[in-house]
């Protein structure tokens, strides 16, 4: 089970409750680096996750079938409401989220798929993973300095707090562009990713017209893509440009397509 993603996932939202009480109203309002978006914005959306996981709403086919679009509509919804109701909102709904994300380590539901619209097919207990990494993302990227706009300080990351969100990405990657990416990969290509998180897979091209690109663990290719895990997060979500963090070794023509493609959200 994904017990790791569990506790990552308690350790960056216990960062971010503490953050929370070192900012201001100004500072709420300062907008954050996940474009369109204010500090308190980013809030609202972690908000917006927690509630919709303790108390799923109905489907409703008129929603945005885009990911991203779907996560604005949401944040759109709570941009009426005031700083504290937004942070009560947030404070009300994770701990209970991070509860049913205890249960879900359990058997015997912890190995169910799980579809989340938009970005895949997932068992259950790696939803863990998906906190984890959302709120990691979120806090060390969009909104703490020197890519967010709060000046304000905490501890270096841990592996423990990164592996389980690397652990997410990789298992999305295949998923989030289907088709979109998995043309862009025409031979394999090795991730090495050093440092906190540090993994290295092999990804490999789909074997049939309908099939997806697949990933092993270890180094099988010639051509590898090498960064640290912690950078990994912010190109590999198009935060940052994949060029100024990778180093390729091998033949490019095997790895640029591809890196220029990816966006994990």
């Amino acid at each position: 089970m994904t017990r790791a993603g569990l506790a990552a996932a308690r350790s960056s939202t216990a960062q971010l409750a503490e953050i929370a009480t070192q900012v201001d109203d100004g500072q709420w309002e300062l907008p954050s680096a996940c474009a369109g978006w204010r500090v308190i914005d980013v809030v609202a959306h972690l908000a917006a996750l927690a509630t919709e996981a303790v108390a799923p709403p109905p489907p409703d086919p008129a929603l945005p079938r885009n990911r991203e679009r779907y996560h604005d509509l949401r944040v759109d919804e709570r941009r009426g409401l005031g700083h504290a109701e937004v942070l009560d909102e947030w404070r009300h709904s994770t701990p209970r989220q991070l509860d049913l994300l205890a249960a879900a380590q359990e058997p015997p539901g912890a190995d169910e798929p799980v579809e989340v619209p938009g970005l895949g097919t997932y068992p259950r207990h790696l939803l863990a993973n998906t906190m984890a990494f959302n709120v990691f993302c979120h806090l060390r990227n969009d909104l703490l300095a020197p890519d967010g706009p709060l000046p304000l300080a905490l501890p270096e990351p841990t592996d423990d707090q990164v592996a389980p969100a690397i652990d997410f990405m990789l298992a999305g990657l295949p998923q989030m562009q289907g088709p979109e990416l998995t043309a862009t990969l025409r031979r394999p290509l090795v991730l090495d990713l050093t440092g906190p998180g540090a993994t290295t897979v092999t990804l490999h091209p789909a074997t049939g017209p309908d099939a997806r690109l697949t990933m092993t663990p270890g180094a099988d290719a010639p051509t590898r893509v090498h960064s640290t895990a912690l950078d990994f997060i912010a190109w590999a979500t198009t935060r940052k440009a994949w060029r100024d963090h990778c180093r390729i070794t091998g033949d490019p023509a095997d790895a640029v397509p591809f890196l220029d493609r990816l966006d994990i959200i």
